[in-house]
């Protein structure tokens, strides 16, 4: 396939990149920096009408999309002003998705986050592992993820033939990141995560498995490691996090306390990268 990829610099959208050429297919890069050349155009994708042209045709780089993975935000809260968060991602998506809509482009993957369900975890979740059927904002990131999640359920909609999958990723680690983990062992080590990882690598997996596994219709999917990032046994940790919160009664030794299941039984998902 053709395959747009928004924020194509990013952490996760190099690997996407990498990934996706790998696999075969002829990948087009949009982002707002970088250098233009035969698999990179610089879109401004605040602007709508930028982002319809790009995905309709740019000359001498491409003339049509076959699917769109749209990986393009401001990656978490601070950056900017709050407000400034919500408004920027929130426009960038509605233009990506809506563009891919008008354009004619029935395959999307979108970025989602854990900050949609729960983040930082102040308050415990309803039962562990965390699903996706928990849906919860603490702060302006999150609820615009709630909000494009709920824009591309109903876009999906519009045409018979769009599937758009919403991947909700935890924290993404570069594979020259590990040095973190020597934290592994603390007893609040990623806390605010449940735990909770992912190698770019392993991240551009899920997107490679979630295009060639389209549907028609919208879909939403956990990413994170299988394993936790915290080194202690998951029940121990669940029970000092969330004391009195139910817990799966076959919750593996060091399973993720963000559940991973949906993604591994419908998508054939692995993680091929382990801290450990």
């Amino acid at each position: 396939m053709r395959i747009g990829v928004t924020g194509s610099g990013g952490k996760l959208g190099r690997a996407t990149v990498e990934r996706l050429r790998a696999d075969g297919h002829d990948v087009m890069g949009f982002d707002l920096a970088g250098t233009p050349g035969p698999g990179f155009t610089r879109v401004d994708l605040t602007d709508f009408g930028q982002t319809l042209d790009a995905f309709l045709s740019v000359t001498a780089r491409h003339d049509g999309l076959d699917a769109l993975v749209h990986l393009a935000a401001i990656p978490v809260n601070g950056l900017v002003p709050d407000a400034a968060t919500f408004h920027n991602n929130v426009t960038v998506s509605f233009n990506a998705l809506f563009a891919a809509h008008r354009a004619g482009v029935r395959t999307i993957v979108l970025a989602s986050s854990i900050t949609a369900m729960g983040f930082p975890f102040e308050e415990a979740p309803p039962s562990l592992p965390v699903d996706e059927a928990y849906t919860s904002a603490n702060n302006t990131y999150g609820l615009g993820k709630v909000a494009e999640e709920a824009i591309a359920a109903q876009l999906a909609r519009w045409h018979p033939e769009t599937s758009i999958t919403a991947l909700r990723f935890t924290n993404v680690v570069a594979e020259d990141e590990y040095a973190t983990f020597q934290r592994a062992a603390e007893p609040d080590y990623r806390r605010d995560l449940v735990g909770s990882w992912i190698d770019a690598r392993d991240g551009a997996l899920a997107v490679a498995l979630a295009l060639s596994a389209a549907q028609p219709g919208f879909e939403v999917y956990n990413v994170a490691a299988p394993g936790s990032g915290n080194a202690q046994p998951s029940r121990e940790v669940a029970a000092r996090w969330f004391p009195g919160t139910p817990v799966a009664d076959d919750f593996g030794e060091f399973e993720s306390l963000m559940s991973t299941r949906r993604i591994r039984e419908r998508l054939g998902f692995a993680a091929e990268h382990d801290w450990r």
